[in-house]
Parts: C-alpha cells; sequence; structure tokens
C-alpha cells in the first residue's frame, strides 16, 4: 500500500521547480518520446489492420469463401442439402472455369473464364453491389460480364461484341483448330483489385462448357459462407461432407500474401517499440538527476525514519506517473489520428500537391484504419512494462544513500 506520506512526496518531487530545468527538459522530452512512440504504434497498427481487412473484404467478396473441386468423379449434389452445410452457407453455386483469349482489333490477351448459371449470376456480391454496371440478373447464352479495368484497357462498353478463341479445339479435315466466338457485353462489374477486374470474365456456365468442352462433372461447388473469417473451422466441416474433393478456401489461395502482411506487421510492432524504449530510457536520465538533485531530501526523509522501501516506492512512483500519462496522451493521439488519417491524408495531398496512397499500387481508393482494442491495450501494457522496468535503477539507487553522507557534504 501507498502510505499519504509517499504520495505528499511524490507529488511534491513532480512539481517543477526553477533550479531543476535540466530535470524538466529531460522529464518533457520523455513524455514526448513515450507519447509519440505509443501514438504511432497505434496508427501503424490501426492502417495495418484496415488494410488487410479492405483486402480481405475485396478478395472475400470477388471469390467464393470455399470452393469443392471434383477429383475424378463428380461432385454429389444430394450433399448440398446437409444441415450441417446449410448452417454455415449462405449461397451454394456451381460453376466452372477455362483459359481463353480475347481478340481485339490488333492485340489479344489471356484471360480467365468463369461460368456460373443465370439464376446464380445474381447472387453474387461482386453482382449487387453499386459500382456493377448493367443487367445483373442476364448471363444469357452469348452475353459475358468484363471487369472495369479490361473494359478501360480494351475500350469496351456495355453492347459491343469481342472475339474470344478458347484454349480447346474442334477437329477439322485439315486438323486440330481452337474454337472461336463473338461475345457481346452485357454488363460491367467493379472489385476493387485491378488484377482480377482485367484478367476474368464472367460468362453462362453452359455456354463455358460448351465453348471449352468441358464435362459437367467437372463443375466446382462454390460455397459462400455467412461468416467467412473463421474459415479454419468451416473448413473442416465441408472436407467432412466431401472427403473425395478438393476443398480450398480464400485464405488458401491467399495464403503467401497474408503470411506477408503478418510479418510485415509483427516487424513493424518490434521497430517502432523501440522509439518507446528509447524515450522510456529517458526516465532513467531524468530519475537519475532527480535522485541527485534530491540527496538532501532523501536525507532528511530517512533521518525522520522513512524506510528505505518508501524511498523505493517514491521514485518508483514518479517513473509510472510519467510512463503512464505519457502513454494514456499517446492513446488518445492515436486513436484521433486514426479515426481521421484519411481526412489528414487528402489535407496533405491537397496542400502539397502529393500522392501519398497510390491507388494502383496498394488497390484501395482511400487509406483503411480499423481501430483494434487488443492492440491498443497490448500496446499500452507494453509501454507501461517498459516503464517500470527503467525506474527500477533510479528507485534502488535512492534508496541506497547514505544520510550521513549525504546531509555531510550538502
Amino acid at each position: 500500500m501507498i502510505s499519504t506520506l509517499e504520495k505528499e512526496v511524490t507529488f511534491r518531487f513532480l512539481k517543477a521547480r526553477k533550479k531543476d530545468g535540466f530535470l524538466n527538459v529531460i522529464s518533457i522530452f520523455s513524455f514526448i518520446g513515450i507519447s509519440l512512440g505509443v501514438a504511432v504504434l497505434i496508427i501503424v497498427m490501426s492502417v495495418m489492420n484496415g488494410f488487410r481487412t479492405e483486402l480481405v473484404n475485396k478478395i472475400v467478396g470477388f471469390n467464393s469463401h470455399i470452393t469443392v473441386q471434383p477429383y475424378e468423379q463428380a461432385i454429389e449434389i444430394k450433399k448440398i442439402r446437409n444441415n450441417s452445410l446449410k448452417l454455415i452457407s449462405k449461397n451454394l453455386i456451381l460453376s466452372n472455369s477455362s483459359e481463353a483469349i480475347i481478340l481485339r482489333e490488333q492485340s489479344s490477351k489471356g484471360i480467365l473464364l468463369r461460368g456460373y448459371l443465370e439464376k446464380d449470376f445474381s447472387k453474387l456480391e461482386l453482382i449487387n453491389n453499386e459500382n456493377f454496371v448493367g443487367r445483373n440478373s442476364k448471363l444469357d447464352k452469348n452475353f459475358i460480364s468484363i471487369g472495369k479495368e479490361l473494359s478501360f484497357n480494351l475500350d469496351l462498353e456495355i453492347g459491343d461484341s469481342i472475339s474470344i478463341m478458347s484454349s480447346s479445339g474442334v477437329e477439322t479435315i485439315i486438323g486440330n483448330l481452337p474454337k472461336q466466338k463473338i461475345f457481346t457485353v452485357s454488363s460491367i462489374f467493379d472489385s476493387g483489385l485491378a488484377d482480377f477486374d482485367n484478367n476474368i470474365i464472367f460468362l453462362n456456365l453452359n455456354t463455358l462448357e460448351e465453348f471449352s468442352n468441358l464435362p459437367e462433372k467437372d463443375r466446382n461447388l462454390e460455397i459462400y459462407l455467412k461468416n467467412p473469417q473463421k474459415i479454419e473451422h468451416q473448413k473442416d466441416i465441408v472436407q467432412n461432407i466431401f472427403p473425395m474433393d478438393l476443398v480450398s478456401t480464400w485464405a488458401d489461395m491467399n495464403r503467401s500474401l497474408f503470411s506477408a502482411l503478418k510479418v510485415e506487421r509483427n516487424v513493424m510492432f518490434i521497430i517502432l517499440s523501440l522509439i518507446i524504449i528509447v524515450a522510456a530510457f529517458n526516465i532513467i536520465s531524468g530519475l537519475t538527476i532527480l535522485v541527485k538533485n534530491k540527496t538532501k531530501e532523501i536525507a532528511i526523509l530517512k533521518s525522520i525514519g522513512v524506510l528505505n522501501n518508501s524511498i523505493i516506492k517514491i521514485f518508483f512512483l514518479i517513473g509510472i506517473i510519467i510512463g503512464t500519462t505519457a502513454t494514456l496522451f499517446g492513446i488518445l493521439l492515436g486513436v484521433t489520428f486514426s479515426i481521421y488519417v484519411e481526412n489528414i491524408r487528402e489535407f496533405i495531398s491537397n496542400t502539397f500537391n502529393l500522392t501519398l496512397f497510390p491507388e494502383e499500387i496498394y488497390f484501395l481508393s482511400t487509406m483503411p484504419s480499423e481501430i483494434n482494442i487488443s492492440s491498443i491495450f497490448l500496446i499500452s501494457i507494453c509501454s507501461i512494462l517498459i516503464t517500470i522496468l527503467v525506474s527500477i535503477f533510479p528507485a534502488m539507487k535512492a534508496a541506497k544513500l547514505d544520510p550521513i553522507k549525504s546531509l555531510k557534504y550538502e
């Protein structure tokens, strides 16, 4: 417990005096350093959390959450009615895909064809967002839906015709020739990821299978979950339902990307934590100078019977108060900055004519931010623990002062 005397002395030592000018400067810089370290950590973690969430939402919004692919035998459609599958799934859609070449005037481009039945196409989240242009419920026999980026690159609009060459061929008297067919653009989608928008075309499933010589037994089952974030447990459920088929998730397909993001996040946390550590070491300097300046007061306290434990508590509390208040101020600063990070980015970009967050690199038009309470709690605990550790040495040094020698030389 902390006595009234210990509290009074602690707050008295914390009060600034004119002769303690250099000490006050060190304390102020310690406070600012810890506050900035905590604030920067919160801001960076919030932006990285927001970036990951936005990226996951875009990937999840474009691809199925879980895909079941057959090996040799077709997927057993009756298993779709499984109760466990119904509990976790929002939509169950059959699909197929193949590669092709799109021909436009003097240019050609490799693309991925993805086929859906007309009734299933309208269920896709990507088709039902506000950026979709065209007929969202129509995917007729000779109509296709293309990405926004591809429409720009090939100068295509709704109603335009385009020639596509299949990767499979047709036997003729002169040998095997690739199939070629004219399709009409019926809609344009925008996933927010330029790579997807530039390389994938949607078309009718039956048309795709006929065009690419794909058997019906090769159809995949796309599962859209109610909660796509908790993917591992749900993958196990699907795998148990379809033990003879290949089950893959959006996390499996993008494992390297999210592993890189996780490593980068952890490295940034360690590097930025050094700011707090460096600032906390200023507390050692400040408390050591404070002990030197308060030698007479410490000697008087000891001579009137104040125990060494109380002296330790007093200087230990001073370090803790500086560190804790700096941490709280840093949290306030970091959370405020994280909330308005996009407004701040726009202000800096407009004022200095700078591009701080290029969309073509980060796939996002705005700087994302997601405040995570657990991250803030972890940062706060680390900051306060560092402050506690660096306050121990000066407090122990103060307790070891000899009151007789101190008063003699004072």
